[in-house]
């Protein structure tokens, strides 16, 4: 990595009071637009085309923002980095596997269903780094965990998806299969391909491309709620289940913040490395969430993502408490992280977070 974007991460600041993130209110904003003006008939086979078309530019970037080769370079941290796998897809799978039991006096089928998949998600790349570097940990580890865990979960997500939701979650077949390689994989390959030609010019409009992203993430998110509203799906959730789904996933996030910290201690990880795996290995990536439910998901889509769009804050809000609090650790000032400056890693991680 640079010296210029080390000087970018170093920029990330969190405020000191539990923030809100903006993007999670104009995405409320737009559940709140698509349960007041649904996309209906014509406007809706028209939104589904946007959304789909959304959905392949989304993976499409994807591939162009990452470099294969460097983050392979990465690879020589592969302890941490397959601690940070094993808590994203193969820890969090079993707790969400376990919270089956809280059917039906916590969790409606339906929300354990969106449950069940938020914890199929890959990590986070932006956050991740950015609490990693307020805490004085691994930047780099954090870098390049996330971007293996972003680049894994694109396969192995739906293939969770497909053995632990089964038809249950809005018919997970094999034309879901289809529609998956064809609008995610495809996408992303062909970013792949053509990033000698297009990542530079990826790379100079960061800024604008970050607002088409996250613009497209609203298509999907009103499309997918627009169906739910025309097919009535919102009567099934009442003030009580969320808030029975909120308790639910604060257990969820106090577990994994829990496992990845004193796990990386038994595991001998030291401080800096422990922070990385922390932060990386206890979120959940509203970024290449939302698409994936759109595609496995179908109509059914407006509640799976409820549970990811709640997670998704509360992992923010109290992550950058964590991270602030580590900032202070005597350990951490007696012995700052290691300069990101020494990793050749340039994953792009301008809009890929949330």
């Amino acid at each position: 990595m640079t010296n210029s974007k080390w000087s970018t991460v170093k920029r990330l600041h969190w405020p000191r009071w539990m923030p809100v993130d903006p993007y999670i209110l104009l995405l409320l904003g737009t559940v709140g637009l698509a349960a007041l003006l649904p996309a209906r008939g014509t406007a809706a086979d028209v939104a589904s085309g946007a959304s789909t078309a959304a959905i392949a530019l989304l993976f499409f970037l994807y591939g162009v923002r990452l470099s294969t080769r460097e983050a392979l370079e990465g690879l020589k941290h592969w302890r941490l980095h397959v601690t940070v796998l094993a808590a994203t897809f193969v820890v969090f799978p079993l707790l969400g596997l376990a919270a089956r039991g809280l059917v039906p006096v916590f969790l409606t089928h339906p929300l354990y269903q969106g449950l069940l998949f938020l914890t199929l998600v890959p990590s986070t790349i932006q956050s991740s780094i950015a609490f990693t570097s307020i805490a004085r940990g691994n930047v780099p580890a954090a870098i390049c965990a996330g971007s293996f865990s972003s680049l894994v979960g694109i396969v192995l997500t739906p293939l969770l998806a497909a053995a632990l939701l089964g038809n249950s979650g809005g018919g997970f077949s094999a034309d879901s299969l289809i529609r998956i390689v064809l609008q995610l994989l495809v996408p992303f390959v062909a970013g792949q391909l053509l990033r000698r030609w297009v990542g530079p010019f990826v790379a100079r409009h960061r800024k604008v491309l970050g607002l088409v992203d996250r613009g497209s993430i609203l298509l999907v998110v009103y499309t997918a709620f627009s169906e739910g509203v025309v097919q009535g799906i919102w009567h099934q959730v009442s003030p009580a289940r969320l808030g029975g789904l909120l308790v639910v996933e604060a257990a969820l996030l106090a577990l994994m913040l829990a496992l990845t910290w004193y796990g990386g201690k038994v595991l001998g990880f030291g401080r800096a490395d422990r922070i990385a795996i922390q932060f990386a290995g206890s979120k959940k990536s509203l970024a290449s969430g939302l698409p994936m439910a759109s595609v496995l998901f179908g109509a059914h889509a407006s509640l799976a993502v409820l549970p990811l769009m709640l997670f998704h804050q509360m992992q923010l809000m109290v992550c950058a408490v964590i991270a602030k609090r580590r900032s202070h650790d005597p350990e951490a000032t007696a012995s700052p992280a290691a300069p990101v400056a020494r990793s050749r890693t340039a994953v792009g991680t301008g809009n890929r977070s949330r």
